[in-house]
């Protein structure tokens, strides 16, 4: 039995408003606020990067997991906005978080996925006795042009999973991807922002991914709609996810204890890890989650978990909707201090 053995999320507390972002470009706030299903985003301060997220999901993993940091034998950082284009964030995080010398690290960037593809990662090595307990986060500090319709949404979180074998709170049942060159949405090399697709991210992109692996996950494991308690799907929007899910025959209650996008925006690789945290929050012993992440570029990795009952007795840290209504609003003013485009 391979599943998390703690978890922890962190996401920064300012804020800045649709509607601020809006009125420096002329544009309808109400209309972007109804189209995106978002009303507001979190903001990294001067001082927060990939680096510090990661490094506070993870100090909150590893409180509740009670493990030694020294039994981690392997560290991923899932990130598309890393401080350094060369100079590892997973040495960064194991150096703060007191693992020693002894782990294997990597950074990861498959767009919003990298996160659960370094879970996927952990579980291999586990699986295969290479190691005790791995460390897996998707973190990110989301790029948006100014003006473009990314600025909206693009946010900054991250969420960490200590995976093992041992004293699990949730059990990995299964995990299924699928993955494709479709080019939806992209950054080259130097390039400060990314460049999209516009409609082109929608069905061939995320909606034909997330339904892929989410219908593969149910088909490999022999689980239907009604075997889940809970759904989290990566959350580029407020709209995808809503719409994806009816798709998949699933209904908005077992959406809602993750659906957190309308008030912290696009974490990118934190989005469906935080989703899928804020749900472990209020989840009780033998509900099963399906969580599917996306990623573009163009990818999905799809988990069934089933929670334990040590659940109830490991839930000693910041819970995510704390993060989510501790916040200062910022204008756009210092928003682009704080972001650096001034």
């Amino acid at each position: 039995m391979i599943g998390i053995v703690g978890y922890g999320g962190y996401i920064p507390r300012f804020r800045i408003r649709v509607e601020d972002i809006a009125a420096v470009w002329g544009a309808d706030a109400d209309s972007i606020k109804k189209g995106l299903n978002i009303e507001e985003k979190s903001v990294p301060s001067i001082d927060e990067d990939t680096a510090t997220i990661s490094v506070e999901a993870a100090l909150n993993a590893l409180k509740m997991a009670g493990i030694n940091p020294k039994e981690i034998g392997a560290i991923y950082v899932g990130s598309e906005s890393h401080p350094y284009a060369v100079k590892p964030t997973a040495t960064i995080v194991g150096e703060a978080i007191g693992a020693g010398i002894e782990f294997t690290a990597a950074d990861i960037e498959f767009a919003c996925k990298a996160g659960t593809a370094g879970i996927q990662m952990v579980m291999g090595l586990i699986k295969g006795g290479y190691i005790k307990y791995g460390l897996a986060i998707g973190s990110d500090t989301a790029q948006g042009k100014p003006g473009d319709a990314l600025e909206y949404t693009a946010a900054a979180g991250g969420a960490a999973y200590i995976i093992g074998s041992k004293d699990i709170i949730a059990e990995i049942e299964g995990t299924y991807s699928c993955s494709t060159d479709t080019p939806d949405f992209w950054r080259r090399d130097t390039a400060e922002y990314p460049s999209h697709g516009g409609r082109f991210t929608g069905i061939p992109a995320y909606f034909r991914h997330v339904i892929t692996a989410t219908g593969g996950l149910m088909h490999k494991l022999k689980l239907k709609q009604s075997d889940f308690d809970f759904v989290v799907f990566h959350m580029p929007n407020g709209k995808f996810p809503v719409r994806v899910a009816k798709m998949l025959g699933f209904d908005m209650e077992k959406v809602n204890p993750g659906f957190i996008i309308p008030k912290i925006g696009n974490t990118y690789s934190g989005s469906s890890l935080l989703g899928l945290a804020a749900t472990l929050d209020v989840a009780k012993p033998g509900q099963r989650i399906l969580v599917t992440s996306y990623g573009s570029g163009a990818g999905s990795d799809s988990f069934s978990i089933k929670v334990t009952d040590l659940i109830e007795k490991k839930r000693n840290t910041k819970k995510i909707q704390d993060y989510v209504k501790n916040k200062k609003y910022v204008s756009y003013g210092e928003y682009t201090r704080l972001r650096r485009t001034i």
